[in-house]
């Protein structure tokens, strides 16, 4: 018996949920063709090649006839078959995703199938022994997929479920996924007025709306106060640059995929018979080969080491539009970028300084407590990835390790997820969907230095290279905002909130007071609104509710007379009057101490 505790266990038992989904649509809709049906971590998905989207009424019709399937109790089993006797098969079946699945694989690649009833599928497994042993499913979604990921090539349709060995573990994710729909930053974002879209701008383009744009100066500034600080320099760097630079850091040759170009590459001037790249630009995905230009601006002594260089940097990357969702990843966004060049005697303490600032802006907005670590290395069996010799790969990989071990930091380690350049720290967080993003990277580069020509004049008078760090502080602001915006329910702490306060007139009559009260709090540094609407007070403070508004400040006769406030906090109810000073000095204390209410 497969134990479901177990990642393994978990694994057979969705992709056996998968196939019984994938049985239930061919059983109901024959002609449907079958694409691919992994098991994923919550659950499940299968893509499907059919005509007619999938309504609700088809996922249930679905769902009906799985449970035929598991009430059969068909034994689920496993044959190889050889290369053309597996392609003859998925011919006659008209699977022609499977064909080609399989004509993609290496001659001698093992060709395994599960057959459960009269269903056959294309599978490397693994699987449960009978369809019965599946007790409690769900069928969540329905969604658009490219096959094998690229826009080039047909959309499918990508029926997603979840399934479980008892209801009540199901009852229970069902019931954090309706949290995580209420809590999806892109439906309160929107709804909040943070951000929207607009088709004709683009996808992974969202239009910043003031209420985000404010969340964002703000966390900006804090940023860039605390990097000053800790001893960072600012640049101001361009938004893009020749073919020619991007060529010396190698980003043209690994990553021109993910680059906006301005000109096409296979339309190069002639010259001399020779191509002629150079009249070709790019958008900038990255500031590091910017930033090298500063340092090159100068000769260097070790005694001018270390240089922290940073930036406020927008960035351009050409992601999949399958990739794509709300804030979290997008095509521009900006980011708290900085590159560190030290010595090899300093590489230590500045790694550890750029890991204690990261954890300095996690524990700040609140998102320390949801982070993982991962140590991201090359991959040894695919060195064109990379540069670099694999010992000088495995020497750097070696010192990271050394200092990670050092901090006693609880970290995986992951193969062929380092950059191209040198091995990294991922500090990964997931979305209340359960989807792991990187939020901040720390990476050791031992090449760029050489490939640039930076160098620096050490005690003996040697010219030598130094190491470069790359790191962010708090990774990319938009995906920071989105996750925020998750982590408290739209309710950010004071010191991030767009809207700090808002004074509620129980008037018309008590409107200019209460406009005279609001410019003395913003003169003190406090974000504040009057609603000055023809509304009863009651409705503006159900409206201050939904806009989730912390501190609500009633005025009307009492108040007025009094130079006071009745002050309602979202977090702890009625605190009865307070004057505006009083109430500053309160507010900039939470202000101050970060504050935060989960």
């Amino acid at each position: 018996m497969i134990d479901f505790n177990t990642k393994e266990g978990r694994l057979a038992y969705r992709h056996t949920s998968a196939h019984i989904m994938a049985q239930a649509v061919k059983r109901l809709w024959p002609e449907t063709r079958l694409a691919i049906g992994p098991a994923i971590e919550d659950g499940f998905y299968y893509d499907f090649d059919r005509e007619k989207t999938f309504d609700k009424d088809d996922l249930e019709a679905i769902e009906k006839e799985m449970k035929k399937i598991i009430k059969e109790a068909l034994p689920v089993e496993r044959f190889v078959l050889d290369r053309q006797t597996a392609l003859e098969k998925m011919r006659q079946s008209d699977e022609k995703y499977k064909v080609e699945l399989i004509e993609d694989l290496p001659e001698d690649e093992e060709l395994s199938f599960y057959q459960q009833g009269d269903f056959v599928d294309l599978c490397a497994g693994p699987h449960l022994e009978n369809t019965s042993e599946v007790k409690a499913f769900k069928l969540t979604q329905v969604a658009g997929a490219y096959w094998r990921g690229s826009e080039k090539n047909k959309m499918l349709q990508r029926i997603y479920g979840t399934s479980f060995p008892d209801k009540e573990q199901l009852k229970a994710y069902l019931d954090r996924i309706e949290e995580a729909k209420k809590r999806d930053h892109n439906k309160i974002g929107r709804e909040l007025k943070y951000f929207t879209t607009a088709e004709c701008v683009g996808q992974g383009l969202p239009i910043i709306l003031p209420k985000g744009t404010k969340v964002l100066q703000t966390l900006i500034r804090f940023v860039e106060d605390e990097e000053d600080r800790r001893g960072y320099q600012y640049t101001r760097t361009p938004l893009l640059a020749k073919s020619d630079l991007y060529k010396i850091s190698g980003h043209w040759y690994h990553y021109r995929d993910g680059m906006f170009l301005m000109g096409d590459p296979a339309e190069v001037i002639q010259d001399q018979g020779e191509i002629n790249e150079s009249e070709i630009y790019a958008l900038r995905p990255m500031t590091c080969p910017f930033q090298y230009q500063a340092y090159l601006n100068e000769s260097r002594s070790y005694r001018d080491l270390p240089i922290r260089y940073a930036e406020t940097s927008t960035l351009f990357r050409n992601e999949s539009s399958g990739e794509m969702h709300g804030l979290i990843r997008l095509r521009q966004f900006t980011i708290s970028e900085g590159h560190l060049m030290c010595t090899p005697e300093q590489l230590n303490e500045e790694f550890k300084g750029a890991l204690d600032l990261a954890g300095f802006m996690l524990d700040a907005v609140g998102l320390s407590d949801d982070v993982s670590y991962r140590f991201s290395k090359w991959d040894i069996n695919n060195k064109d990835k990379y540069v670099g010799s694999p010992e000088e790969w495995e020497a750097v990989q070696n010192t990271m390790r050394g200092i990670l071990d050092e901090l006693e930091l609880d970290y995986t380690e992951a193969d062929g997820e380092a950059a191209f350049y040198g091995p990294k720290l991922d500090i990964q967080i997931k979305n209340v969907w359960g989807k792991e993003d990187t939020l901040i990277t720390i990476q050791i580069d031992f090449q760029q230095a050489k490939q640039f020509g930076m160098e620096y004049t050490d005690r003996d008078g040697a010219k030598k290279n130094p190491y470069i760090i790359h790191r962010t502080s708090i990774g990319c602001y938009e995906r920071t905002l989105a996750l925020i915006l998750e982590k408290f329910a739209g309710v950010l702490p004071l010191w991030m909130a767009p809207e700090q306060a808002r004074i509620l007139p129980i008037s018309d009559k008590h409107v200019d007071a209460a406009k005279a009260i609001a410019a003395k709090l913003s003169r003190d540094g406090i974000r504040v609104t009057v609603d000055t609407r023809d509304e009863k007070i009651g409705k503006k403070i159900r409206q201050a509710q939904m806009d989730k508004i912390i501190y609500m400040l009633v005025i009307g006769d009492k108040e007025v007379e009094e130079n006071q406030l009745s002050v309602r906090s979202r977090h702890e109810g009625e605190l009865g009057s307070l004057s505006p000073d009083e109430l500053v000095a309160r507010l900039k204390n939470e202000i101050a101490t970060r504050k935060k209410v989960y």
